[in-house]
């Protein structure tokens, strides 16, 4: 392999949301790029006009840059085979097209939408499938079946046509794939799929073909669902007379619970995103949600993401974007599909936070606090969030999990009362508290030795007063270290939560 030359694309259309496993599509292109040190580029494919959405294109380069995924030429940074964009590259595919006209691999079709639809219906009623192909293509109105003079008539009448693709007879087309090996498919099965149109625009596989050749594309990986189309792609770099790239194609990303590629329908009715960003539906303004704003990190979602796929060959998890580079191959890129699995990304979002520094964390979690009218000193929120990080896999959920060390309790969990403030735990907290009022060091080490020798001095039982301890300070049977959260909180905080709860709980009959 020329590492020199290695050049790859990706090229989305901009019809909608980037799907998470276009990302990952994305993704693998650029480890391969940057494994080999080649050149990674972004094409938009828009020649279906009729597909085009507002705001695609722009949503596709913000993903990427949110997901840290650069491109080395293409959209958004210009290039030598500019333009990147195929409805801007019209006038560049009629040569190609005219040169498979002259060689005989191209003719045109004059048959309408109405009269295509109605051979369909005749088939379907005898319980065929119509196909444009070999045996049908010289019974229908084209210029393989027309006299060169009918065909020259309708042209200069400016009939609707579509340029076809004349598909060889009985041909075995033998391709390589770098993921699934040797590929033989006999184009009796394959249909003269359509490669211009009278509009001037070419369809997909044409556009495809000629801009991955003028691009100089090494390596096209791409997507399972492009298979079909490579025998096609295949006779067409042959047909042209081009030089063939190396194909591979990525397994399909599956639903976590069945059969089938991973849909927006399974998120939904799951509850997780399919979107790497949020995206709001410009016809019906229907919102979907995004990993972004769901509170993902992008390096936990690129992680993820890598190894839905592809395996290092060892046991490891967590890679850097630039330690995937390194260990990146398409040999390890699995055939079969892979199960998408909610709570792992979860599983790793959550092992990005806490490898992330308190501060880092305390400054994302500074809005969630204003939003909840809380004031208080940064470095009280760096060690809150060193304390609770362990317990969350999302920023969003350090409120939750530290609502306490900000706000007094207002109310007592009911099951913990019944369960855990008993007969004798009135006086024992009093007592307590009469304890803690009289340490001046009010560190979580010093007040938890005093407090201990206390209970083991009095032979109470730990359980009792620890339990009833949490309850008056925290409301709840839940939180980190006790004498972690009273020494954050402070020794004044502590004795008027300790007297609030008291008065609240009062005495328990025995």
């Amino acid at each position: 392999m020329n590492q020199e030359n290695i050049r790859v694309r990706f090229a989305p259309s901009p019809t909608g949301p980037l799907h998470i496993g276009g990302v990952r599509t994305a993704l693998y292109n650029y480890l391969f790029a940057k494994k080999n040190k080649g050149k990674f580029l972004l094409r938009i494919e828009d020649t279906d006009q009729t597909r085009f959405v507002p705001g695609a294109e722009e949503y596709i380069l913000e993903a990427f840059k949110w997901c840290g995924i650069e491109f080395d030429e293409g959209i958004g940074k210009g290039g030598p085979f500019a333009p990147y964009k195929q409805s801007e590259r019209s006038e560049i595919y009629k040569q190609f097209v005219d040169q498979l006209l002259e060689s005989g691999d191209a003719y045109f079709a004059f048959d309408t939408p109405e009269e295509l639809s109605a051979i369909r219906k005749q088939f379907e009623s005898e319980k065929k499938t119509f196909t444009y192909n070999a045996t049908e293509r010289n019974k229908l109105k084209n210029s393989l079946s027309l006299s060169k003079a009918e065909t020259a008539e309708l042209l200069e009448n400016n009939a609707p046509y579509v340029i076809r693709f004349k598909m060889p007879e009985n041909k075995v087309v033998v391709m390589n794939d770098l993921i699934r090996g040797r590929v033989e498919v006999n184009t009796r099965v394959l249909d003269d799929k359509v490669l211009f149109k009278s509009d001037g625009l070419p369809t997909y596989h044409l556009a495809n073909v000629v801009d991955d050749h003028l691009m100089e594309i090494s390596h096209v990986i791409r997507g399972e669902e492009w298979l079909p189309s490579l025998p096609l792609h295949v006779l067409l770099y042959e047909a042209l007379g081009f030089e063939k790239p190396e194909f591979a194609h990525l397994p399909l990303l599956l639903k976590p619970d069945g059969n089938g590629k991973l849909s927006k329908r399974d998120g939904d009715r799951l509850g997780f995103p399919v979107f790497p960003l949020e995206w709001t539906d410009p016809k019906t303004g229907a919102v979907s949600s995004g990993y972004r704003e769901d509170g993902y990190f992008p390096e936990a979602f690129i992680n993820m993401l890598a190894l839905l796929g592809w395996n290092p060959g060892d046991e490891r998890e967590l890679f850097t974007l630039d330690e995937l580079a390194e260990s990146f191959t398409l040999e390890r890129v699995g055939k079969s599909g892979s199960k998408f699995d909610a709570e792992k990304a979860k599983w790793f979002n959550h092992q990005y936070l806490i490898q992330k520094s308190n501060e880092e964390l305390a400054t994302l979690f500074l809005p969630v606090l204003e939003q909840e009218g809380v004031e208080t000193d940064f470095s009280k929120v760096v060690q809150v969030v060193g304390l609770i990080k362990e317990r969350a896999h999302f920023v969003s959920e350090f409120w939750e999990q530290s609502a306490f060390f900000f706000k007094a309790p207002e109310t007592y969990d009911a099951k913990a009362v019944k369960k855990r403030w008993k007969a004798q735990s009135y006086d024992q907290m009093a007592e307590l508290k009469e304890i803690l009022s009289g340490i001046d060091v009010f560190t979580s080490e010093n007040t938890e030795t005093i407090t201990k020798a206390w209970i083991e001095k009095k032979e109470y039982g730990m359980g009792a007063i620890m339990n009833a301890f949490r309850l008056l300070i925290v409301g709840a049977p839940k939180g980190p270290h006790l004498f972690d959260i009273i020494a954050i909180i402070g020794k004044q905080e502590t004795l008027e939560r300790l007297e609030r709860g008291l008065n609240k709980l009062g005495k328990k009959e025995s």
